[in-house]
């Protein structure tokens, strides 16, 4: 069953997900990262090349043709996945397959747009017996 994380309190969502993803590659996780929104897509990979200051995360959108050998791929759709152990959800709604991945992480800002859909994700995943471990990172992560 998949293990779901809410971290929660993020003064600036894209930003708490950009510190993520570098604790993720530190650890040499792979993470497929949902963000529908162009908009923050463009800013998450802007700050993935500038953040840590002398170095850059290795990731690319998932219809490079270096996604197979980059482990953090972007993505709009969860369509042909090229792997299924962690999923980084930076959108408003229900990853339609989020079942086939071994672990869920939702990053959750303190924006009412962003804080009440994530409120609702959260009780469907209680109501479905799934295990959900929440963390307030308003302190940092």
């Amino acid at each position: 069953m998949t293990r779901i994380s809410f971290l929660h309190g993020a003064a600036d969502r894209i930003q708490a997900a950009a510190q993520w993803l570098q604790q993720a590659w530190a650890d040499r996780r792979a993470v497929l990262v949902f963000v529908p929104d162009a908009e923050q897509a463009e800013r998450l990979d802007r700050l993935l090349w500038t953040q840590p200051a002398l170095s850059f995360l290795p990731h690319c959108r998932i219809d490079s043709p270096l996604a197979g050998e980059t482990p953090i791929l972007l993505a709009d759709t969860l369509d042909g996945a090229l792997q299924e152990n962690c999923l980084l959800n930076l959108g408003n709604t229900l990853p339609a397959t989020f079942s086939r991945f071994e672990h869920l992480v939702e990053i959750v800002s303190i924006d009412d747009a962003d804080r009440l859909p994530a409120r609702e994700r959260f009780k469907f995943y209680r109501e479905r017996g799934y295990a959900v471990d929440s963390r307030d990172i308003s302190g940092g992560l």
